[in-house]
């Protein structure tokens, strides 16, 4: 008979592709993990991985079966999700994912508000790049995200909350050189700061500069914008900063902003949960407070 923890420790186990990494996360030992793995081959009558010294590797079965496994798990989520939250709105447990270019931006204000507002709701935060939240919130490890769209995946619904435009970040000491507002060109001229390779904020500023080569691109290893910030202050460079960052890094950096002209580029900000959940309602009232939340900090930005 095959059981809920036995899918629950192989989906684990074809994510990591490693018994030690996928027992951590279950929170169990690395027999245990294994003997449950060796039980669900024996119920289904198949192999489900490859084992080797050192690495594991899916069989074809193993993929398939991981696949339906992600969708039964997130579909038992939803399930419970259903019995709690029927009567209720913004109560109980709620995992929610942000990316790095909006979390210590938007959280600092969202929380307090949301305390105040929904003293039941029960907030468990995960800030990482788009990639792993899509992948946890599919899986049914999160049950909402706060990120940049599109999300392509079948699975997941998506709904707009406020569009995040770009400014032109220099250091303090420059001059405009007699510009009102910032052209693509522009950047070609100088030394280009952007986050590391993953973020979706890196991403969006070479697509605006229509850059394919990135070699001349400096990310230096950077996974914040405050770092980002920081270089540019100190004459290293200049960067594409979003208005939703502005209030808060340029308390941190001597940093000269100017707007772009028209379109000025920009990133859509929105929410993201499964198709499947039922908890739709409360995520479009959450989607309320970080749309008000978000408008607020973007009025407090100014350019030069």
């Amino acid at each position: 008979m095959i059981t809920f923890r036995q899918l629950k420790y192989f989906d684990a186990l074809a994510h990591h592709l490693h018994f030690g990494r996928a027992a951590e996360q279950c929170a169990i030992s690395q027999p245990a993990l294994s003997m449950q793995i060796r039980e669900l081959e024996t119920a289904l009558g198949v192999e489900l991985i490859e084992r080797h010294a050192g690495r594991v590797a899916l069989t074809a079965v193993g993929a398939e079966v991981a696949r339906r496994a992600e969708g039964i798990l997130a579909a038992t989520k939803d399930l419970v999700d259903v019995a709690r939250h029927a009567h209720r709105l913004l109560s109980g447990p709620l995992r929610l994912g942000v990316i790095p270019s909006v979390a210590p931006y938007l959280l600092p204000p969202l929380l307090p508000l949301l305390r105040e507002r929904h003293p039941e709701l029960e907030l468990h935060i995960r800030e990482t790049q788009t990639n792993a939240l899509v992948r946890e919130l599919a899986v049914g490890q999160l049950d909402l995200l706060v990120l940049a769209l599109p999300v392509e995946h079948a699975e997941i619904e998506t709904q707009p909350l406020l569009e995040d435009r770009f400014l032109l970040a220099l250091p303090a000491t420059r001059t405009n050189e007699g510009r009102v507002r910032a052209t693509p060109e522009l950047l070609a001229r100088d030394r280009l700061l952007l986050l590391e390779e993953g973020h979706c904020l890196r991403d969006q500023a070479l697509s605006y500069c229509g850059i394919q080569n990135v070699r001349g691109i400096d990310t230096f290893g950077a996974s914040t914008l405050s770092t980002i910030v920081q270089m540019v202050s100190n004459g290293y460079g200049i960067t594409l900063l979003p208005e939703l960052c502005v209030e808060l890094e340029r308390r941190h950096g001597e940093i000269r902003l100017m707007r772009f002209t028209e379109p000025e580029p920009h990133r859509t900000l929105g929410l993201a949960w499964r198709r499947s959940s039922p908890r739709k309602r409360d995520f479009v009232e959450l989607g309320k407070f970080v749309t008000t939340v978000g408008e607020d900090l973007k009025r407090r930005s100014k350019a030069d």
